[in-house]
């Protein structure tokens, strides 16, 4: 069986609310939050949400994609340095992008009706660890355990030059040894993805981000960071004409590729959280506090290889939608994770195709996607995308536009993950 689904909710009476939290800004690696590491960046946001909603957390779960040799908990090690009790309970997780997403869907599944989660993620790009490759490692482990000068020069012996390296994680794919961008090249390619089209998605994530902080939307939802007020990513001044002169960054060599640094999201240091809550805690929140019921989710992966590695949420989407009787156009806001400007125009069109849904397994018309609900406040391609942060940035802002259109409007947040997996969500106001 190629794909696989799981969804709890349906079968949950169980009534669940999320909360808009806090992020740090967002900076380009090795840019101007260079300096702190994953703790440092989370810490911050989980006091002042604390401090802000006078509140404490029955549960904390954080996540993190790059490891740290230092600790393997990271979420236990920020809640002991952010000072909160001790007697809660706190676990990390990881699901590549879809980590901080997956932290709430987690969390929706272990609280009770009184009891209110704190969820989150981080990625501290410019503080990646470095590590000694595997066999150079063991090497040492046994030098450090020889008891005896003959055992000690005996190991000497057994060293091989060159088994001494340094392993350096990368952005890629285990299996395979591609990059992410690399394996959206050749999904591009299968479905014939325009590179006009990605920039255009690029330049209209950038205009809506730049629209939305000039209108004030950031201005509750980002922590500053020693003087960092706002994410130093987006551009305010680019252009189409721009956008068409940057050159492939994932395939350079065939001259059919069209993945470029500027329709695609950008390596990111940055930490972001949110409130999850049963609804008998929902009253433990402020008025002002922006809310949104989590109606449903839905996870699913897929064979990468037949699939492609970012389209697991093509099979989420409309397995979710249908289970609600919901067309695309009656959903209210679209918020889809942009990795890359070509994985959101090969989601969309698989979305639409009527073969790819009957794989999928549905029958329900879904009709047209409504473009004009997408992203109305810009993307990853714009803001940026710190790996294990980016579903509660999503999550954020999708909770505060729901707020500002009034109740009963519905919101789809999907987030696609390395090794063809995806996470969604069906929120309501």
């Amino acid at each position: 069986m190629d794909i696989v689904s799981i969804d709890n909710m349906k079968n949950s009476n169980k009534k669940i609310w999320l909360i808009s939290g806090l992020r740090t800004p967002f900076a380009k690696v090795d840019k101007v939050l260079k300096d702190k590491d994953a703790l440092q960046l989370s810490i911050p946001v989980v006091q002042e949400m604390i401090k802000r909603d006078s509140l404490c957390p029955n549960l904390f779960i954080w996540g993190s994609v790059a490891p740290n040799l230092g600790y393997s908990n990271l979420a236990r090690e920020i809640l002991m340095d952010a000072e909160l009790d001790q007697s809660i309970p706190a676990f990390t997780t990881i699901m590549a992008c879809s980590t901080s997403m997956m932290a709430a869907i987690e969390a929706a599944g272990l609280i009770t009706e009184e009891e209110v989660a704190l969820v989150g993620g981080v990625e501290s790009m410019s503080r990646v660890q470095l590590g000694l490759n595997q066999n150079f490692s063991d090497w040492l482990r046994r030098l450090f355990q020889s008891k005896t000068l003959a055992d000690k020069l005996s190991t000497l012996k057994d060293l091989s030059f060159g088994d001494i390296r340094l392993f350096i994680p990368s952005v890629t794919n285990r299996t395979t040894g591609l990059s992410m961008g690399e394996h959206s090249e050749i999904t591009t390619k299968r479905l014939q993805i325009d590179r006009e089209r990605q920039d255009e998605i690029a330049l209209y994530s950038h205009q809506n981000y730049i629209k939305a902080r000039n209108n004030g939307f950031f201005d509750d939802l980002i922590l500053p960071m020693d003087g960092v007020k706002e994410d130093k990513i987006p551009r305010e001044n680019t252009s189409l004409e721009q956008l068409a002169k940057l050159n492939p960054v994932f395939d350079k060599e065939s001259g059919k590729g069209s993945l470029t640094a500027g329709n695609s999201s950008l390596l990111t240091d940055g930490a972001a959280g949110l409130w999850v809550c049963g609804s008998k805690a929902k009253e433990k929140f402020s008025d002002n506090s922006y809310t949104a019921q989590l109606v449903d989710w839905e996870i699913a992966a897929v064979n990468i290889e037949k699939e492609g590695l970012l389209m697991a949420t093509t099979f989420a989407i409309p397995r979710l939608l249908e289970r609600h009787k919901l067309r695309y156009d009656e959903i209210d806001l679209w918020e889809i994770h942009e990795a890359f400007g070509a994985q959101v125009l090969a989601n969309i069109k698989l979305l639409e195709d009527k073969n790819h849904l009957k794989k999928v397994g549905v029958s329900f018309d879904f009709g047209s996607f409504p473009w004009e609900n997408l992203n109305p406040n810009g993307g990853s391609i714009a803001i940026g995308h710190p790996f294990g942060a980016t579903g509660a940035r999503i999550i954020n802002q999708s909770i505060k536009e729901l707020a500002q259109m009034g109740p009963g409007k519905k919101a789809v947040v999907s987030v696609c993950a390395d090794g063809g997996l995806g996470t969604v969500i069906l929120l309501q106001s």
